[in-house]
Order: C-alpha cells, then sequence, then structure tokens
C-alpha cells in the first residue's frame, strides 16, 4: 500500500497523477485536515506533525510514504528520511521545469518560500526574473470550497501580477484553482509538481521490486473525521 498525505485535500492532485501510472496499487490517503494549515505554523510543529501522520501510516502497512505537501516536504523531509527506513518521497514545487527567463511567479505557503530546501531549489534554477508570493489562507479557502471567497482573494491577490508568463503552482491545493487563477492570469503557463513526483514514486518502487499488482483500492482518512472532506475528496478524484 502507498501512502500519500497532505495537511488536507491538496494532496489529491498528486493521487491523481500517481492513479495514471499505478493504478493497480492500493492508496491510503491521509487529511490532516484537523491541523491544517501548515503553512502558517512553525518549523517544529509541522515537522511533529508530519511524524505523526507519516507513523501512523506505517503502522498501517504502508510500504511507501508520498509527501503530498509542499510545507511538510519543505520543512519535514530530512528528519523523516532520517527517522524511518521505508522510502518518502517529498514533492517540491515545479520551479526547475520553467527554462526561460519570462516573469514568473511562484505561489506557495509562507512556510514553503522561507524553507531552506526552496531557497536552495531557487537559488539552483532562479530565472533572476522571479516573484515569490505566499499565499497566507489560500489553502484554508480552497478546502472550505467558498468560490467567490477563492475569486476575491485571487483578484486582490494577483492584480499586479496579471503579466507573469510563467506560473508555479507551489501547493499542491492550488491546481485545484487553476481555472479561477486563470481568469486572472490568462496568458501564462502553469507548472506544478505532481507528475514529477508521481513518476519518481514509481521509479522508487521498481527499483526497490515494490511494485504490485492489486485491487486498486483507495481508502481515504480525514483527522477531523470531517465528511464533507471525503465526499469533495472523492468528487475531486472521479473529475
Amino acid at each position: 500500500m502507498i501512502g500519500v498525505f497532505d495537511s488536507g485535500i491538496g494532496g489529491v492532485t498528486v493521487l491523481k497523477e500517481l492513479l495514471k501510472i499505478m493504478p493497480n496499487e492500493n492508496y491510503l490517503y491521509y487529511s490532516d485536515s484537523k491541523n491544517n494549515p501548515y503553512g502558517d505554523k512553525s518549523n517544529e510543529e509541522i515537522i511533529n506533525l508530519s511524524d505523526n501522520v507519516v507513523e501512523y501510516l506505517i503502522n498501517q502497512g504502508c510500504k511507501i510514504i508520498v509527501i503530498a505537501c509542499n510545507t511538510a516536504s519543505a520543512i519535514s523531509k530530512e528528519y523523516l528520511r532520517n527517522k524511518y527506513s521505508i522510502p518518502i518521497i517529498a514533492i517540491e514545487p515545479a520551479y526547475k521545469l520553467v527554462v526561460n527567463n519570462e516573469k514568473t511567479l511562484v505561489m506557495a505557503t509562507k512556510a514553503t518560500i522561507n524553507s531552506e530546501k526552496f531557497h536552495k531549489l531557487f537559488d539552483t534554477y532562479d530565472n533572476h526574473n522571479t516573484v515569490l508570493l505566499p499565499c497566507p489562507g489560500l489553502a484554508d479557502l480552497i478546502e472550505e470550497g467558498n468560490e467567490n471567497k477563492i475569486n476575491d482573494y485571487l483578484e486582490n491577490k494577483l492584480k499586479d501580477y496579471k503579466d507573469v508568463k510563467n506560473v508555479v503552482l507551489g501547493c499542491t491545493h492550488y491546481p485545484l484553482i487553476k481555472d479561477e487563477i486563470k481568469k486572472v492570469i490568462n496568458n501564462a503557463n502553469f507548472y506544478d509538481g505532481s507528475l514529477g513526483v508521481a513518476k519518481h514514486t514509481k521509479e522508487i518502487l521498481e527499483k526497490n521490486n515494490l511494485i504490485e499488482n492489486r485491487e486498486g483500492k483507495i481508502l481515504f482518512i480525514d483527522s477531523s473525521n470531517n465528511k464533507n472532506k471525503e465526499e469533495l475528496f472523492y468528487k475531486i478524484l472521479r473529475n
């Protein structure tokens, strides 16, 4: 079984890519909505929360863990890999996919943008024409699902960036509102790390002879036992 976790339902964007290339694996998706958002918490809190989730997923029999949360990946990846022996795959903002020097906008949580991991990535691939834009509260609004609030937030937040040519969606929640973002920034290329992390997961499973051909079941668990989250999760998964 493959364990996938996020601070909420945003990681479903990663799960969808995993299912495309490994449809016969069993998946356990853990939504930690009780502690959402991670992006506004301290590094210590993020590490502790991530550690608790990973320990739970391993106890449930997961053979590999996919951190489908950019914030958790940026802050807790090294700690988790040092502590646990099973493979732990971490998503990162797809900034290195931007191969031109056109004006670029990176949308992410404050914790991701401030993290050492992201700054190493940014320094390596800097196109010298990039704006790093923290988007506090946006993941919350996506979890809430209020379209009017989301549109108002985006119009206000992105009003000065309508001319950008590249948009990096540095939070797994953000691809869920890509159409809404396009209403404000309608002439840009969009990048996210979901496909890349899915391919990397398959590579690691193949390398360790862990690929299986099972029922292809998907189990969803939400830390707050919120049935609305579960309904939204499966709705997004089907679309």
